[in-house]
């Protein structure tokens, strides 16, 4: 299939390579000139604006992947595909939208006869490897027609063992993707999985830090343990309770800089975490662990625990998010 992309960064960029992997073809557009020309080096083909970009698909119904930040990026470049695009034709958002600006935006292109779907996109740096779990909303026809896009990006089965019980279920989520329902949906399962990021983050970086301080000058001297918490991440990875993909980051990073010198501990949030909060507030859901762990996000910007370490490591580990500058 022919897809356009706007928006070539850590995630834009491997998505064009993933797709090409499989034979997919791509148009490309991103602000920056050196994105795009890297692109078209490996074989796609590159436009200069967004107009141009739309002009260049040859398929119909045409259809553009929008991989922007958040807020004023993704709105004007969606609202710019949408005056160039023709009824029918699909407008994907696979950035962390806001869901309540996916049903806004979806509202709107609808009244020209456009389809919209909102796809939260998890993989992070490690996605073109990896594959992506989408989260997709919107019109089911449009998200069947893109089967072949999403199947391709998606992980697929691998090695993971099967849920027993699921023969009858829709076999998309077991290949890493799934309609979740009518637009905004996408997004809205992929802000509460990143506020669940946020609460088993936040455990593990704090299980961390105990261990770390077991050996305190506070402690009777003989319960004070020197802890080698590379081996103790190890050997959780290998069949214990808590083996995650967070634990692995956690691992790799303890590896190299068992003591996280390289990390400041200054942990930013990008929207999720808060927005999921806000959520559970609009239900009157309890979020006790999921608010706490966003506030000691506010907080690390002030001091700095090892905990905070250990979240850092495990942010730039999976998403290549880089520490905000020290104010």
């Amino acid at each position: 299939m022919q897809i356009g992309v706007v928006g070539l960064g850590r995630m834009g960029g491997n998505i064009v390579r993933r797709l090409a992997r499989a034979g997919h073809s791509s148009v490309v557009f991103d602000a920056s000139a050196a994105a795009v020309d890297a692109l078209g080096k490996e074989g796609a083909t590159t436009a200069t604006s967004l107009t141009d970009l739309v002009g260049k698909l040859s398929t119909s119904p045409r259809t553009v992947w929008v991989m922007l930040p958040h807020g004023a990026a993704t709105e004007n470049a969606v609202m710019e595909l949408a005056d160039a695009m023709s009824p029918g034709d699909i407008i994907i958002d696979g950035g962390n939208s806001y869901y309540k600006d996916d049903v806004r935006r979806g509202r709107a292109l609808a009244e020209k006869g456009l389809r919209y779907l909102d796809v939260g996109t998890s993989g992070g740096v490690w996605g073109l490897e990896r594959g992506y779990c989408l989260m997709i909303g919107g019109d089911a026809d449009a998200v069947s027609h893109l089967d072949p896009i999403f199947a391709t990006l998606a992980p697929g089965i691998g090695t993971i063992e099967r849920t027993a019980g699921r023969e009858s279920r829709d076999p998309r989520a077991e290949r890493g993707y799934l309609h979740a329902g009518p637009v905004g949906a996408g997004h809205f399962v992929k802000m509460i999985h990143n506020g669940i990021e946020y609460g088993m983050m936040q455990a593990m970086a704090e299980g961390f830090d105990i261990l770390r301080n077991k050996n305190s000058d506070k402690l009777p001297v003989d319960e004070r343990f020197d802890l080698n918490l590379g081996d103790i991440a190890e050997v959780w990875r290998r069949g214990s309770v808590v083996t995650s993909w967070l634990l692995d980051l956690t691992a790799s990073a303890l590896a190299t800089d068992e003591k996280l010198e390289g990390f400041s501990g200054n942990v930013a949030d990008s929207g999720e975490g808060r927005w999921t909060v806000e959520a559970a507030i609009e239900e009157a859901v309890p979020a006790d662990v999921l608010a706490a762990s966003l506030f000691v996000r506010f907080r690390s910007r002030q001091d700095h625990t090892f905990a905070e370490k250990v979240l850092s490591a495990m942010r730039f580990g999976f998403g290549g998010h880089v520490e905000a500058p020290k104010k």
